[in-house]
C-alpha cells in the first residue's frame, strides 16, 4: 500500500534531521569539551612539575609531593566526571530526539493509516462484505442493549426514549425490524415507548450506530478507525524503533479490527461561551469527568442539572459549534505522574511547555483523589528544613504538614517557598511548584533561579500563568497535587508549592458565575472552603503501613492591606496546620523574611524540629516578643532601665541574626550556631548590621577551627554539659582572635 512508501519517506527525512541535529549538539557541548581538555593539561603540567622537581630536589619532603600528586589527582577526576556527564547528556538529547522524530512518524502514519483504511473501504470487495454482515452486527448490538439509570429518569418525565439506528447505507427490512423490536419490548418492560428512527450517514463507512436515548452501541467502520488511530499515537516509544517495527505494529493493529460493538453515551453542545460549554445528553455522566468534542478539544464536567451539564473546556472553545457532537470519555480528568517529569515545566494538564519535547512516561493520576484517611496517616514528626533561621527556629514546618504562607503583595511570599525548593537539595525530596494566575515573566525567572541553584533537576513547575483560561488557574494546583502523590504514596517525602491560592479562588469564582452559580460572600461560591480543604487534605504524613511517604503543602495566600480577616485568607487559616504571616512594615524595614513572630504560628511546633534547634530557640519567640513590646514604648522616648535597655540590644542583634539574602538558605546546624552566639552573649559587642559579617566569620571558623564541634552540631543532638562547653570554648577563643586583630 502507498501508505509504507509514505512512512519510509517520512524515516529518511527524520534521519537527514538527526544526522544534522549531531553537529547542533556538538556546538552546544564545544564549550565543554575545550574547559576538559584545559583542566586534563593543567593535570598533566602539575604531574611534570612534580616529577621535575623530585629530580631536581633529591630531599624533597613526601608531603609537598603528596600534595601537587593529590592536586593533579583531583583535576583529573574532575576532568573525566565532566567527560562523562557530558556523553551521558549528548546521549540523553540524542535518545529525545529520536523519541521526538519516532513520535512525530506514529503520528504521520495514524493520520495517513485511516484515510488509506477509510479509502479502501468502500472498495470491492470490503463493501460487499460489509453489506453482507448487517445481520451478524445487529445480533452483536442486541445481545447488549440495556436502559441506563438515565434512560430510567428520562422515561418518568417524559414517558418516551428516542431510539435512532444510523447506518451507512440502506439496512435490510429484518434487520431494522428485529432491532425496532427488541427496543420496543425493552420500553414496554418499563412502561415506556420509544420513537424509532431510522438514518443513513455515509461517513460510517461500515456497520451502523444505535442510539437509545444517550446511549451509543456502536458497530462501524468509523469508530473502529477512531479507535485505531488513537491506539497507535497513545503506544509508548523507545526511541529504538526501526521502520520494520513501526509497520509490523501498524499491520498488528489493524488485524486487532474486529468490529466489536463499542458503547459509550453521546450529546451536543447547546451553548458555548467564555470557556464553558453548556450541554444536554449525557445523563449518565459524573462530576469531573472527561469530554471529547467532535473538533477533537476536551473539557471537564463541573456542573449537572436536571436537564443540562456544564463542563469547562481545556483548550479553545472559539472552534467549538453549537450543535456538536460530545462523547463521554468515561474516566475522571487526569494527568501524567512520575519521575519523568521532574526538571521540567508543563502545563496543568500534564503537557511540556519549556521547549524540551515530549515526556515518556506511562503513568496516570486522576487529578481528583480522596485525602487519605486517619487510620493511614502518622503525626508529623520529621523536620521540613527550609534553611530559613526565622521559620525553623520560630515556625518549624514539618514533613506532611500544611503551612500557610499568608501576607501582602511583595513581601517575600514566593522567596520564601523558593529557598524551601532549594534548600531539598540532595535530600531525596522531589517538589512540584505550582503557579496560578502569575506573569509568565516571573514564572520563567523562577525556573532560572532554580536551574542556578541546581534545584530544577529535582523541580516540577506546574505553569497556569495569567493569560491562560481560568480553567486551566482552576485544574493547575489539582494536577500538581497529583503528581506530587505519586511520590507519597511511593514511600518518598515530596514537597508542593500552591503560588497562591488567592488566584485560585478568584479563578473558581469566574467559572462558578459563568456556570451560573449563585453569589455568596464577596461574590465566591459557597463550595469555595470545599475546594480548598479537598485540596490541602491531600498532603499528609503516611503511616508506616501505607510506605511512610509524606506530603508537604506550603500554600500562599495574598492579603489586602495585611487584612488576614478577609473571606479566602480565614478559609485556608482555618484548613492548614499553622500560618507564616509575612508584614509589610517589617519588610519595608529591611527584615527578610518579614515574618511576623505573634502572628505566625505553627501547631506542629517543637515536633517538627531538631533536638538541637529545639534547644536552641526555646526562648526565642519570648525575647523577640519582649524586643517588640519595649521597641513600641522606646519609640515615644521613654525612659529605659539598664536590663530593659539590655534586653532591647538583644533583640536588635537578634532581629539581625535572623535577616538572610534570598535564594541562600543554611543548613540547620549553622542555624542554630548562629542563634546560640547571639542569644548567649558572644555577639554582645558588635553592633546588629556587623552580625552578618561575624555570621560569615562564625561559620568559617568553627568548621576550619573546631571541626569536631562542627560534627557535633551536625549530628543535631541535644548539647549535654560536655558538649555546651566545648561549643563556649570555640566561640570563646574566636572572640579572643577577633579582640587582638
Amino acid at each position: 500500500m502507498n501508505i509504507f512508501y509514505v512512512i519510509i519517506n517520512f524515516l529518511l527525512l527524520c534521519a537527514i534531521l538527526w544526522f544534522a541535529g549531531r553537529k547542533t549538539i556538538k556546538n552546544i557541548f564545544e564549550g565543554r569539551r575545550e574547559r576538559i581538555d584545559r583542566e586534563l593539561d593543567e593535570a598533566e603540567r602539575l604531574e611534570k612539575e612534580a616529577a621535575g622537581f623530585v629530580a631536581a630536589v633529591p630531599g624533597a619532603e613526601p608531603a609537598e609531593l603528596a600534595e601537587d600528586g593529590r592536586e593533579a589527582e583531583e583535576i583529573r577526576r574532575r576532568a573525566e566526571e565532566d567527560a562523562a556527564a557530558i556523553d551521558a547528556d549528548t546521549e540523553r538529547i540524542m535518545s529525545g530526539m529520536r523519541r521526538e522524530m519516532i513520535a512525530e512518524v506514529k503520528d504521520e502514519m495514524a493520520k495517513q493509516l485511516t484515510v488509506k483504511v477509510r479509502k479502501l473501504l468502500t472498495e470491492e470487495p470490503y463493501l460487499s462484505k460489509l453489506k453482507s454482515s448487517q445481520g451478524l452486527f445487529s445480533d452483536r448490538i442486541l445481545e447488549l442493549i440495556k436502559l441506563t439509570p438515565g434512560d430510567m429518569a428520562y422515561l418518568k418525565s417524559k414517558n418516551k426514549l428516542y431510539v435512532t439506528l444510523t447506518s451507512a447505507y440502506e439496512l435490510d427490512k429484518e434487520v431494522v425490524d428485529k432491532i425496532d423490536a427488541k427496543t420496543r419490548s425493552l420500553l414496554e418492560a418499563v412502561k415506556g415507548k420509544s420513537s424509532f428512527w431510522v438514518k443513513e450517514d455515509p461517513r460510517l463507512l461500515g456497520g451502523f450506530q444505535l442510539k437509545v436515548g444517550d446511549t451509543v452501541y456502536a458497530c462501524s467502520v468509523d469508530d473502529e478507525l477512531y479507535y485505531l488511530g488513537s491506539n497507535l499515537r497513545k503506544s509508548m516509544v523507545s526511541g529504538e524503533e526501526t521502520a520494520a517495527d513501526l509497520l509490523e505494529e501498524a499491520r498488528d493493529l489493524l488485524k486487532e479490527i474486529s468490529f466489536d460493538v463499542r458503547t459509550y453515551q453521546r450529546g451536543r453542545a447547546i451553548t458555548v461561551s467564555d470557556g464553558i460549554c453548556w450541554m444536554d445528553g449525557l445523563a449518565d455522566i459524573m462530576y469531573g469527568e472527561v469530554v471529547e468534542f467532535s473538533n477533537g478539544e476536551r473539557g471537564m464536567v463541573l456542573d449537572i442539572k436536571q436537564d443540562l451539564i456544564g463542563c469547562i473546556i481545556y483548550g479553545n472553545y472559539e472552534h467549538i459549534e453549537s450543535g456538536s457532537v460530545v462523547r463521554r470519555v468515561g474516566r475522571i480528568a487526569r494527568v501524567q505522574v512520575g519521575p519523568e517529569l521532574l526538571g521540567r515545566v508543563v502545563d496543568p494538564l500534564g503537557r511540556p511547555i519549556d521547549g524540551e519535547g515530549r515526556i515518556w512516561t506511562s503513568e496516570r493520576r486522576s487529578i481528583e483523589l480522596p485525602a487519605p484517611g486517619i487510620p493511614d496517616r502518622a503525626s508529623v514528626s520529621r523536620p521540613m528544613h527550609t534553611g530559613l533561621k526565622a521559620v525553623d527556629a520560630m515556625v518549624p514546618i514539618g514533613k506532611g504538614q500544611r503551612e500557610l504562607i499568608i501576607g501582602d503583595r511583595q513581601t517575600g511570599k514566593s522567596a520564601i517557598a523558593i529557598d524551601t525548593i532549594i534548600a531539598q537539595k540532595g535530600k531525596n525530596t522531589p517538589c512540584i511548584y505550582v503557579a496560578i494566575g502569575q506573569k509568565e515573566s516571573t514564572i520563567a525567572e523562577i525556573r532560572d533561579r532554580l536551574e542556578s541553584c541546581g534545584a530544577m533537576e529535582y523541580t516540577t513547575i506546574v505553569s497556569a500563568p495569567a493569560s491562560s483560561s481560568a480553567s486551566l488557574q482552576y485544574i493547575a494546583p489539582f494536577a500538581g497535587t497529583a503528581m506530587a502523590e505519586y511520590f507519597m504514596y511511593n514511600g518518598q517525602d515530596a514537597l508542593i508549592i500552591y503560588d497562591d491560592l488567592s488566584k485560585h479562588a478568584v479563578a473558581y469564582r469566574e467559572i462558578s458565575l459563568l456556570l451560573h452559580r449563585p453569589s455568596g460572600r464577596e461574590a465566591y461560591p459557597g463550595d469555595v472552603f470545599y475546594l480548598h480543604s479537598r485540596l490541602l487534605e491531600r498532603s499528609a504524613q503516611l503511616s508506616e503501613e501505607k510506605g511512610g511517604g509524606s506530603l508537604t503543602a506550603l500554600p500562599i495566600i495574598e492579603t489586602q492591606a495585611g487584612d488576614i480577616s478577609a473571606y479566602i485568607p480565614t478559609n485556608v487559616i482555618s484548613i492548614t496546620d499553622g500560618q507564616i504571616f509575612l508584614e509589610s512594615e517589617l519588610f519595608n524595614e529591611g527584615q527578610r523574611p518579614a515574618v511576623n513572630v505573634g502572628l505566625s504560628v505553627s501547631r506542629v511546633g517543637g515536633a517538627a524540629q531538631s533536638a538541637l534547634m529545639k534547644q536552641t530557640a526555646a526562648s526565642l519567640r519570648m525575647k523577640l516578643a519582649q524586643y517588640r513590646e519595649l521597641a513600641g514604648f522606646a519609640q515615644f522616648g521613654a525612659e529605659l532601665d539598664e536590663a530593659s535597655r539590655a534586653t532591647m540590644d538583644m533583640g536588635a542583634r537578634l532581629m539581625a541574626a535572623l535577616r538572610q539574602r534570598r535564594y541562600e538558605p543554611i543548613p540547620d546546624w549553622q542555624e542554630a550556631l548562629i542563634l546560640y552566639a547571639v542569644q548567649n552573649g558572644f555577639a554582645n559587642d558588635l553592633e546588629p548590621e556587623e552580625i552578618a559579617d561575624y555570621e560569615k566569620d562564625l561559620f568559617s571558623h568553627i568548621s576550619l577551627e573546631a571541626p569536631e564541634v562542627a560534627a557535633m552540631l551536625q549530628s543535631g543532638k541535644k548539647l549535654d554539659d560536655k558538649a555546651r562547653k566545648a561549643l563556649d570554648g570555640a566561640l570563646a577563643r574566636m572572640k579572643g582572635v577577633a579582640a587582638s586583630a
